[in-house]
Formats: structure tokens, sequence, C-alpha cells
């Protein structure tokens, strides 16, 4: 029986993102950081399913009284909010940590780590993950926004104004066969 490999983990400093994403400070800033948060959510949704990614995006509940918390977006997309006292930037690195190991068993084949955090990057690096700053995943976002929308409306039929321009020739013909018949 073989496994199925996770083509790439990507963990995301959701913190880190929000602070350094134009779109992401406005929300923040104009409706509130519960709004950013989904805002996030909802991009990385859409990009982790594009991209094949299991995405987790780590949010920090280091000065919460509240125990850690697991929401299951998608089945390529989680959310976590750390223990109390705990950082993101901890919680990412015991997941590469744990990933390494993973990775070396060919479960995983690519883990990679977005933020913005100078110290968190050298760190991630050392477990043998990818990096990617808050700016190059905002780009790849949009890139796979466009790519998306490409695709959907490449396959989507041209607008008119009249149903029989929607029909394929073969079922054209019949038709007019079978009007002319009555």
């Amino acid at each position: 029986m073989s496994r199925s490999i996770v083509p790439a983990v990507l963990l995301v400093d959701g913190y880190n993102i929000i602070g350094t994403w134009p779109c992401l400070i406005k929300t923040r800033d104009h409706a509130g950081l519960e709004a950013a948060r989904g805002e996030l959510v909802e991009a990385m949704t859409n990009y982790s399913a594009f991209q094949g990614y299991e995405t987790q995006v780590v949010f920090d509940a280091q000065y919460q009284n509240t125990p850690s918390n697991r929401e299951t977006i998608t089945n390529f997309l989680t959310v976590h909010y750390t223990d109390f006292g705990q950082t993101a930037d901890t919680y990412i690195e015991k997941t590469c940590a744990s990933l390494r190991h993973q990775i070396a068993q060919c479960l995983v084949s690519r883990m990679i780590v977005a933020t913005s955090d100078r110290a968190q990057q050298l760190t991630v690096l050392g477990y043998g993950a990818e990096w990617l700053s808050a700016h190059q995943l905002c780009g790849e976002v949009e890139t796979t926004v466009c790519r998306m929308r490409h695709r959907y409306q490449s396959q989507k039929q041209p607008k008119s104004r009249f149903l029989v321009n929607g029909i394929d020739p073969q079922a054209r013909q019949r038709l007019t066969e079978l009007r002319m018949r009555l």
C-alpha cells in the first residue's frame, strides 16, 4: 500500500503577514483584527487549494489565557491558535522539527515558512524549510488569483444574447432539422 506524499506544508505566521500586507493592514485598522484574520484565512484557503499545499496559519494566543485551538477550514487549510505563553514562532519551530522527520521518511516533499521575521527565517532554514517573505507570499497569492480567474474564464462559454449560440454545431443542426419537419 503506497502512502500519499504531501507536495508541501506551508506554515504561515498569521500576525506577521497581517502586519505586512497593505490590504490586511487597512482591514485591520478599519474593521479590526478579526476581519483581517478572516481575510487572510480566505486568501490562504484559495491559494492552498490551488497549489495543493497543506497550509497551517498560526496565530499567537500568547497573551490570551486560553488553551491552544485548531480549526479545520478545508482539507488543505487549518488555523492554529497557540497556547497561553506560546508564540507563533515557537509553534512553527516545533512543527518544522517534526516535519523534518516526515521529509526524511518521504511523507512530505517540502516545508515552507511564510514570515518576514529575520530570526525566524534563519531558524527555519536550519530545519531545512524554505522561506517566503510576507511580500513574496502576497505576490504568489495575487498571481494564483489571476491564474484561477484566467482558468475559470477560459472554461466559460462566450456570452451571447441567444441561447442557440451556446449550443454546439451538431446540436444546432439537429434542432434545425427537427424544426424543418414541423
